[in-house]
């Protein structure tokens, strides 16, 4: 697994300590070296295309209300960096702050940015996007306030004073394989889900339930989906996901049954491909190909290249059925 996932590596000091300091944050706000990074209703701002696009302190202070919310993400070489939540302007002013900039899906533009920018739009996606969603205690109802720099939020209802942290659900994130016998050449499983696009084919997926460990979630949703007993499970990195907010945890999985009772409430289709027959796969947003793998800078794309790297290296792709 690559040490530098995409949305991973995000290079801040999340300054733990000194954004216990109101005075100190306050302060920052105001510094003129400060840097703010927009989001607008999940949208990030980027410039030429695959540029995170920062704006300077004192032009963003002259069109915002003081309610939006602003997250402390960390500092740099004594600069501080900001996410800032535009949500509640419509999309006139928006484009005003954005100015030669554009409020993009970072989904689409994730891939061509830089891997820094990258895994630092996807924090402030992420944060503000907990913000949003956490603006009431789910204990009494009242309303919270944000703290510590966005660290974490406080019912406003004395009697209850709950602490709310930023929450990340786990999910993990598959590759099924098959090895190698007499008959058959070692196979992954791969399936084109509903929500997918026809024809893209990927890992399997799913978010862990409670009361189970990482290894009973992968066992439980490879039976539910494709009705695999597995032999062997192992961890092979993670990836944050940020959308909207989870940790892809990867694992390779391993199974000695190939018969598929497929999920028709979750999967389009799944089927068994050797390391010869990804070769005849498309890539990611390809016209014209019939089956497409997913995108390089996936982890799920890291799960499938690493496993044909070593079925490859091992000769197990071109096991032939014995007598050939």
């Amino acid at each position: 697994m690559r040490k530098s996932q995409l949305f991973a590596g995000c290079r801040l000091d999340r300054a733990a300590q000194l954004r216990r300091d109101a005075a100190w944050v306050a302060a920052m706000m105001e510094d003129e070296k400060s840097c703010f990074l927009p989001v607008w209703r999940n949208l990030n701002l980027v410039e030429d295309g695959n540029r995170l696009m920062q704006v300077a302190g004192t032009p963003l202070r002259r069109l915002l209300s003081g309610s939006a919310e602003r997250v402390l993400l960390g500092v740099e070489d004594e600069q501080a960096f900001f996410a800032i939540d535009l949500s509640m302007m419509n999309e006139r002013d928006a484009q005003a702050v954005a100015g030669n900039g554009e409020f993009c899906d970072l989904r689409r533009v994730g891939g061509v940015m830089n891997a820094t920018e990258a895994a630092l739009a996807a924090y402030a996606r992420a944060s503000l996007r907990w913000h949003r969603y956490s603006r009431f205690c789910g204990h009494c109802g009242a309303a919270t306030v944000s703290q510590h720099g966005g660290q974490q939020r406080l019912c406003s209802n004395s009697d209850c004073a709950r602490q709310l942290f930023p929450r990340t659900d786990p999910a993990v994130i598959m590759l099924v394989v098959r090895p190698a016998d007499d008959h058959s050449p070692a196979r992954c499983l791969l399936a084109n889900h509903h929500r997918s696009p026809s024809g893209s084919y990927s890992t399997l997926a799913g978010f862990v339930e409670p009361g189970e460990s990482l290894e009973d979630a992968v066992v439980r949703e490879v039976r539910e989906e494709v009705g695999l007993a597995l032999e062997g499970v192992s961890y092979r990195g993670s990836q944050p996901w940020p959308f909207p907010g989870a940790i892809m945890l990867g694992f390779h999985a391993t199974t000695m049954q190939s018969d598929l009772a497929i999920d028709s409430d979750e999967l389009a289709d799944a089927d068994w491909f050797s390391a010869a027959e990804l070769e005849e796969f498309g890539e990611w947003g390809e016209t014209g190909a019939a089956r497409r793998l997913p995108p390089h800078d996936s982890i799920a794309r890291d799960l499938i290249e690493t496993w044909r790297r070593q079925v490859i290296d091992a000769g197990e792709h071109r096991r032939s059925p014995a007598g050939d």
